[in-house]
């Protein structure tokens, strides 16, 4: 599944918050010369075709054939501390947040994070968590709370993403992360903290998977023990993304967002119901649920 285009519902204009280049005054052929992408000698063969234009070195590199836009993209990755997936990357395309940081997919992410951290996440110390909900299957949930997840990493806040969907998951598919230990086992005893998954290629993003599919995922979901570990975590990071099951087939979407406090919705234009959103919307609410808006992907 890839969704072509991601348009906030409900929103007002934000600007994006600014990032500070941590590295930006090193030189790119330098940057590129320490990841052994490029030789010395080849570096003084693109200054001097850059002498007397304004051919920047990037530029200049890719039209001697030196360069590929790849070698680009990761020195300049370097040099504004951000984070930078390679073209043979093992994670998902889904991800184009770190795939395609240019996109206008990515630029509409990057406002709804904005929208989220004055409405959600900058308002008080407990408001940590967010789940991402849904009425039906196929609407977009896991692609926007990974992507969603992603930018809140590249903004510099430490980042949960939580696969809360104990019967369909796709976190460990779309980060690759093959059959482990994860919630359902952490719920039960069966595994700790180190089942949390830190994503090196994304620094400040880490996933705890769904784990082992449960013959009673409601349960283990409405136990104290949940809400336990979703505090214990609010102490170590700055954001949490919840992706959540169908809500209008199971419970498990009200149980998460009741523990969450919050539920961003999700809907996809041309199949998502427009009786079922309110009713999902009317019944967090009577939960006791803050719905921050909803996302209409496929616009």
């Amino acid at each position: 599944m890839t969704l072509s285009h991601t348009q906030v519902v409900r929103s007002v204009p934000v600007a994006v918050p600014s990032q500070p280049a941590t590295d930006a005054s090193r030189f790119m052929g330098e940057i590129l010369v320490e990841a052994e992408r490029l030789q010395s000698v080849d570096v003084d063969r693109i200054m001097s075709f850059q002498e007397g234009t304004r051919v920047r070195f990037g530029d200049a590199g890719q039209a001697l054939g030196l360069l590929t836009e790849d070698d680009v993209r990761y020195a300049l990755s370097v040099q504004f501390d951000y984070s930078y997936l390679p073209a043979d990357c093992r994670l998902s395309r889904e991800l184009v947040a770190a795939y395609e940081p240019a996109s206008r997919v990515t630029e509409d992410l990057r406002g709804l994070r904005s929208q989220l951290m004055l409405r959600w996440f900058d308002t008080g110390a407990d408001r940590r968590i967010l789940a991402i909900a849904s009425p039906g299957q196929g609407e977009g949930r896991s692609y926007l709370a990974a992507n969603l997840a992603i930018v809140f990493s590249q903004l510099g806040e430490r980042t949960l993403l939580i696969d809360a969907d104990l019967r369909t998951p796709r976190q460990h598919k779309l980060f690759n992360l093959g059959a482990r230990a994860g919630l359902s086992d952490m719920l039960v005893g069966r595994a700790g903290p180190d089942a949390v998954v830190d994503i090196p290629e994304l620094r400040g993003l880490s996933v705890l998977p769904s784990g082992v599919i449960p013959p009673n995922p409601q349960e283990l979901l409405g136990r104290h023990h949940f809400s336990t570990l979703l505090h214990s975590m609010g102490e170590d990071f700055d954001v949490i993304i919840i992706d959540t099951p169908a809500a209008s087939a199971y419970a498990d979407a009200h149980t998460v967002a009741a523990r969450a406090g919050a539920a961003l919705l999700v809907a996809r234009q041309g199949s998502s119901s427009v009786p079922q959103m309110a009713q999902l919307t009317q019944g967090l609410r009577e939960f006791g649920v803050t719905v921050l808006g909803s996302v209409l992907n496929d616009v």
